[in-house]
Order: C-alpha cells, then sequence, then structure tokens
C-alpha cells in the first residue's frame, strides 16, 4: 500500500485527534487511535523533512548580506526559523518511541 500525501496524513491525523478529544472511545479504542496518531505524526514529520531539504536555504555571506544557497547535500545541517544550524537537543522523536 502506498504512502498517503502529506495533505492526506495531516487530514487523517486531525481527525484522529478530534475523536480522541471527545473522549467517546473505549480505552482499547483510544490507544489504537493514539497508535495510529503516532504513526501519521511520523510520517507527516518525514515528509516535512524531505522538503526542507529541497527548499533553498538563505545564508548571511561575508558581509552581513543575505544569500540565497541551495541546499545540495542530503546530509547538510537542519536549519531553525533563523538559518542557523538547529539544536540536536530538540529532537522530540524519542517521546514518541514504540
Amino acid at each position: 500500500m502506498a504512502e498517503p500525501s502529506f495533505e492526506k496524513a495531516l487530514d487523517n491525523l486531525e481527525k484522529i485527534v478530534e475523536e480522541l478529544e471527545e473522549g467517546a472511545l473505549t480505552l482499547e479504542e483510544t490507544i489504537k487511535k493514539f497508535e495510529q496518531g503516532v504513526k501519521l505524526s511520523r510520517l507527516c514529520e518525514k515528509k516535512l523533512s524531505a522538503a526542507r531539504k529541497k527548499v533553498s536555504i538563505l545564508t548571511r555571506d561575508e558581509s552581513g548580506e543575505l544569500k540565497e544557497t541551495p541546499l545540495e547535500a542530503d546530509d547538510a545541517p537542519e536549519r531553525n526559523e533563523q538559518g542557523l544550524p538547529a539544536d540536536d537537543d530538540t529532537d522530540t522523536e524519542s517521546l514518541f518511541d514504540e
């Protein structure tokens, strides 16, 4: 079975969150929905990460001017909103380990 698109996965995740927030599910149903939600969340993060790698990043040159630099290497460090390398301490994936 093919992976759903980012949009479909996010839509499904939002529906699961709504169901969980309603509180009408049994414990077993809640656990199953939570597991599905975690998988969808990971899939969305994977797709977002892949998209980030395809997008050009803005960096400052030696004179402080902004210049556009295409992100070519798959192993280049991820960047935060300011274009600086992201800290390794911000990884939350371990919170959802199965």
